[in-house]
């Protein structure tokens, strides 16, 4: 078995494990039985629990961002375009069916309860794609809009998105099981919660009004936006 398979063994079974009980329960003996390698190929390969955990972490985002990778776009890209692409994007990587429950499932968990891997992974991945969406929504707002204002307008669009994963059980609870099925799906709210974006920074009507004024019957279409 050559490193390389080694180590991903250790990572799937590692990330699984961790996913499932917690950095604090799961012990390196239960994942080297899962990865069926020997004690000395996590020491050999991670050095210790701690950086096992870290690199699992890191591991099962980098799986995430593989299934759903940040889209591409020209430079005359209408800067509402981009933050339907962009919202769309995350909330494949977070609600999306692709790829093992495990890899979302850990992420969570380390967002919810930080530790050095969060630290790492905020580094690395969260900051530069915090950075993307700052730079789309600075094309909608004026100039002079403060930073402070554009970091909250794009801490609203992330924590929309978040909600939905990470509340997941509340949601059964609160909304009846067909309108879940019917109005929830990932691109529905993918498209809501962009709606609710370009209507707070005045990018189109009020949710619920046309281009013209009348009440509008969907309420979530996107509509033609205007780019300062």
């Amino acid at each position: 078995m050559s490193n390389d398979t080694t180590r991903e063994r250790i990572l799937q079974a590692a990330g699984e494990a961790f996913a499932v009980a917690g950095y604090r329960t799961t012990t390196v003996r239960d994942i080297c039985q899962k990865a069926g390698v020997n004690l000395a190929s996590v020491n050999y390969h991670f050095g210790d629990k701690q950086r096992l955990y870290i690199e699992a972490v890191k591991h099962a985002r980098r799986l995430r961002e593989q299934q759903a990778p940040m889209p591409e776009w020209s430079a005359d890209t209408p800067p509402s375009e981009k933050l339907t692409m962009f919202v769309l994007t995350l909330m494949r990587r977070m609600l999306g069916e692709q790829g093992d429950p495990w890899q979302t499932r850990l992420v969570v968990r380390e967002i919810m309860e930080p530790t050095k891997a969060c630290e790492e992974m905020v580094r690395e991945a969260f900051r530069p794609v915090f950075g993307i969406l700052i730079g789309i929504l600075a094309e909608m707002m004026p100039p002079e809009t403060p930073s402070h204002e554009l970091h909250k307008l794009a801490l609203s669009l992330i924590g929309q998105c978040f909600y939905y994963r990470s509340n997941e059980k509340i949601l059964k609870m609160l909304i009846p099981s067909e309108e879940l099925e019917e109005h929830y799906g990932l691109e529905q709210l993918a498209h809501h919660i962009t709606a609710v974006m370009l209507a707070a920074m005045g990018q189109r009507p009020p949710l619920g009004i046309d281009s013209v004024g009348n009440q509008s019957k969907t309420g979530n279409t996107l509509l033609t936006h205007r780019s300062h």
